[in-house]
């Protein structure tokens, strides 16, 4: 028994590394790398070169949909709520609407191509109707494409949410197909009802779940680091058991909870999301292995043509269509609702949801297996492997600039909160031109032709250097003006609330402003202020902090003084650290009167 334990070790362990080092093979000729573990699984399997016997559908749903939510949530977990701003109707309509449309379309032509009766035909439509969430992540944020904001937004709420409403038509559909003879009224009636309470108790135990594990991780943070980011994956797969059990979507839960959490404040948020990237891989990788193990390559011969040409139908015709009749009244460009069309990858998902007819007892449940199973092959080979060449023609892919390429927080002692940034300076900033970079923002490690360097070594920064620096999260809209952005004069004044002379007297400042840690200075002017703080040498963007608000340079005269300065106020943040939020609308409003009162001066 101990050997064979060993043995089956042995093998899962020695898949997995192949997986990973066939990635790199893969990426150079350009393969969909979720085909090429799918391929590894086949090859493994009973009909190829290790003859692996694995035929539990219990199994392999199992596996499938546990790596599923690991994925669902991850996939929730890195979806910013600015996408949703962006493109929430469109995305929410493709994944409700759509693929209703295309389980219609596909199986509809499934009836006549392999002369099923109408339900069954309709669960094959359902079981391909939805894109697999891994594969189009993989693409958007591995494969390298940099798509324009709103068609990303779009593919990424639309993978991530439509997975629901395919499992449950599925589900459903299989429950009708082997209950034949059953009133339709009263399935119609279940149906409605069990429709309602997957996606509305997913969605709630979601968002009930997402502030949990928030409130959890945060309450954590004392724990081991290596502890850390298990409590949170496992407590998301609590959510989706719980929400499973009580009969709502646990896919759905599971995204929901990731959406929520991941755009909460949760402390060493970053060690979430390493881990994370780490445990969706191995959860893909297992899930397309025991995908491919469960497959018998021998049995798709005769399903092979009839499959192929309904995967074109669903490529060429039902997507694309169901897509433009979701899109159109969002004033899609034709180019943006062609290219979301193409992008309709099938997956694991379908593959895993084709293993249902079999568990819930309809007849002939291979031929569904292996339809799917060479339904996702061609979609993977045809979509897949042409996804970046589409992209181009289609003018889909966003202008990338230079610019920020690496944000850590770290983990400090207290309530300390400093990240290290990284850029690739931009050619045509003000850097890369030879200004002189303001001391406050310069850089501790210097990367140049692969080699670290120290800022007193680097010499004059030029343009595609990697400058690494420690700053607050405050500062962050600064630096990108500094090394991420062309040259732009009206940057510190964009980022100022107003500007004052540098002739101006620090008495008047601390009367508006209350600047009492620079009581000594009262005589002083701002230009004298940053001659004796810079050593007679300040420059645009060199910058003085006084509790509240910030002092910055924004023009030089002819003599190098300082003429103008800008004035970057934040009263709200100070006030919620120690009064109410009635007290920080009292002093906003102050503000304005104050801001109102020196613009008169001024003009005066």
């Amino acid at each position: 028994m101990l050997d064979a334990i060993n043995a089956t070790i042995l093998i899962g362990a020695s898949l997995v590394v192949l997986s990973v080092l066939t990635s790199l093979v893969s990426q150079r000729i350009g393969a969909p790398l979720l085909l090429v573990f799918l391929a590894i699984g086949l090859l493994a399997g009973e009909d190829g070169l290790l003859g692996i016997e694995f035929d539990s559908d219990a199994s392999a749903y199992f596996v499938g949909s546990l790596a599923l939510a690991i994925i669902l949530f991850d996939s929730g977990f890195h979806t910013p709520f600015k996408s949703y701003r962006q493109a929430a109707a469109p995305a929410l309509g493709l994944a409700t609407l759509g693929v209703i449309l295309t389980a219609g379309g596909v199986g509809t032509a499934a009836h006549f191509l392999f002369n099923l009766p109408w339900i069954e035909s309709l669960m094959l439509g359902s079981i391909v109707a939805s894109t697999d969430a891994a594969a189009v992540f993989f693409l958007l944020r591995v494969g390298g494409l940099n798509l324009r904001d709103r068609v990303k937004s779009t593919l990424e709420i639309e993978s991530g949410a439509n997975d629901p409403m395919a499992i449950f038509l599925t589900a459903s559909l299989v429950e009708l197909a082997a209950a034949r003879g059953d009133g339709s009224a009263a399935f119609s009636l279940s149906f409605f009802a069990t429709f309602v309470a997957q996606i509305g108790l997913g969605v709630i135990l979601g968002v009930i779940g997402g502030v949990a594990i928030a409130t959890l991780l945060n309450r954590l943070r004392g724990i081991d680091a290596g502890l850390y980011p298990i409590a949170g994956l496992a407590a998301a797969l609590v959510v989706f058991s719980i929400t499973g059990l009580v009969g709502g979507s646990g896919f759905l839960a599971a995204y929901v909870a990731g959406l929520i959490a991941g755009n909460r404040k949760i402390a060493f948020s970053h060690r979430l999301k390493r881990f994370q990237i780490g445990m969706t891989w191995l959860a893909q990788i297992g899930m397309f292995l025991t995908l491919g193990l469960l497959a018998t390559p021998s049995e798709f011969g005769s399903v092979m043509l009839p499959a192929v040409a309904l995967a074109f139908v669903l490529i060429f015709l039902a997507r694309p269509i169901a897509v433009w009749l979701c899109l159109a009244p969002f004033k899609f460009k034709w180019r943006e609702i062609l290219f979301v069309g193409w992008v309709g990858l099938r997956g694991a998902v379908s593959i895993l949801l084709a293993i249902l007819p079999g568990l819930g007892g309809v007849t002939g449940d291979n031929i569904f297996f292996n339809i799917v199973f060479m339904m996702v092959i061609a979609s993977l080979l045809v979509q897949g492997w042409t996804i970046g060449i589409s992209a181009r023609l289609l003018n889909m892919n966003a202008p990338h600039e230079p610019g920020l390429v690496d944000r850590l927080e770290l983990e400090l002692p207290g309530k300390a909160e400093l990240e290290l940034i990284g850029y690739r300076i931009h050619p045509e900033s003000a850097i890369a031109k030879g200004q002189r970079v303001p001391r406050w923002a310069r850089p501790s490690i210097i990367i140049r032709d692969d080699r670290a360097l120290s800022v007193h070594k680097a010499g004059r920064l030029v343009a595609d250097d990697r400058v690494y620096l420690f700053a607050t999260a405050g500062q962050a809209d600064i630096l990108d003006t500094i090394y991420a952005r062309a040259a732009d004069t009206e940057d510190m004044r964009r980022l100022s609330d107003f500007f004052i002379d540098g002739n101006a007297k620090i008495s008047d400042l601390r009367s508006f402003y209350g600047l009492d840690q620079i009581a000594d200075e009262t005589d002083a002017s701002v230009a004298e202020l940053f001659e004796k703080a810079f050593g007679g040498e300040a420059d645009l963007g060199d910058r003085l902090t006084f509790l509240h608000m910030d002092l910055i340079v924004t023009r030089l005269d002819e003599h190098g003084g300082v003429e103008k300065a800008g004035l970057i106020i934040d009263p709200v943040k100070r006030v919620r650290e120690k009064f109410s939020e009635r007290a920080a609308a009292y002093i906003r409003n102050k503000l304005r009167a104050v801001r109102y009162k020196l613009r008169q001066k001024q003009s005066s």
